[in-house]
């Protein structure tokens, strides 16, 4: 166990459940932290936990994860419904809800009012000065941005606010080490480093479809095979979220134009309700 665990003693909340949620939570529990999820969805709580034992029972099967610590993680991990389920004075908390502003500040403010050390969100796209607005403590608020699947993808990305303080960006740094990830420092604009990098690509490659250039899966080969990725950006974007992608589409496009505008094929297959993985198809099928 990782000697800067000793820094999250208090323990660490997540608010949102679902796929970047569980993925930090499982992180943080299988690192030996008391990780509490805020997740309302009633049928995505009651199996929450179960799915984090059988992603945990595969990293020890592939040799990922310690035994011991695939073990301990019923004991650390906890689900409640609503923030102010939240134990008073954590650590951290970090709400992973989606890209939609007005969500977001209505859910820091009701985090914040648990008294936590540290508060972040995982926005991609969203400006973080806009979202500690309303805070009381914006010098104890920033960014800490995961990225999908959080258990494979070793980088957070820590975004900077105009008021964020030393003390939080060092304790956010510490949080990153305890879970044996690495972090890179950014300021506080549109999109972040690496959310510019990835949605200019993903948005490429869905118009490139549109287009006719190739099929999906080509697509996606071409960015394996020829630079390297781990996977495709049509494959990401479906694991990611096709609404999500759309929401940082739109809010992207806003600020630097269109190079950012939402492909009219991420449009359809949202508007339809196909939206990657999650619902079992979206560029691909996942009912398999």
């Amino acid at each position: 166990m990782n000697s800067d665990i000793n820094a999250l003693i208090n323990g660490v909340g997540v608010v949102g459940g679902g796929t970047m949620g569980a993925g930090i939570a499982y992180v943080f529990a299988t690192a030996g932290v008391p990780t509490t999820v805020v997740e309302p969805d009633g049928g995505r709580a009651a199996g929450l936990v179960g799915s984090l034992q059988v992603r945990a029972r595969r990293g020890v099967e592939r040799g990922k994860l310690d035994a011991a610590r695939a073990d301990a993680l019923d004991g650390l991990l906890s689900v409640t419904d609503t923030v102010d389920g939240l134990p008073e004075g954590l650590d951290l908390v970090i709400e992973t809800v989606p890209e939609r502003q007005a969500l977001k500040l209505d859910v820091l403010a009701a985090a914040e009012a648990r008294v936590p050390a540290l508060l972040a969100s995982n926005t991609s796209a969203l400006s973080i000065d806009e979202l500690a607005g309303a805070l009381a403590r914006p010098e104890a608020f920033l960014g800490m941005h995961f990225f999908n699947p959080v258990w494979s993808l070793p980088l957070v990305e820590i975004v900077r606010g105009e008021a964020t303080s030393e003390a939080a960006i060092a304790a956010a740094r510490a949080a990153a080490v305890a879970i044996g990830k690495e972090s890179i420092l950014v300021r506080n604009v549109p999109g972040f480093a690496t959310s510019r990098l990835d949605n200019i690509a993903a948005f490429e490659a869905m118009r490139m479809l549109e287009q006719g250039v190739a099929s999906a899966e080509d697509i996606d080969r071409a960015a394996v095979l020829a630079y390297g990725h781990p996977i495709g950006p049509l494959h990401l974007s479906d694991i990611v979220g096709l609404d999500v992608r759309l929401d940082i589409a739109r809010n992207l496009s806003g600020i630097y134009g269109e190079a950012y505008a939402p492909p009219a094929v991420l449009e359809q297959l949202v508007e339809r309700g196909d939206l990657g993985r999650k619902t079992g198809r979206g560029f691909f099928d996942w009912t398999a």
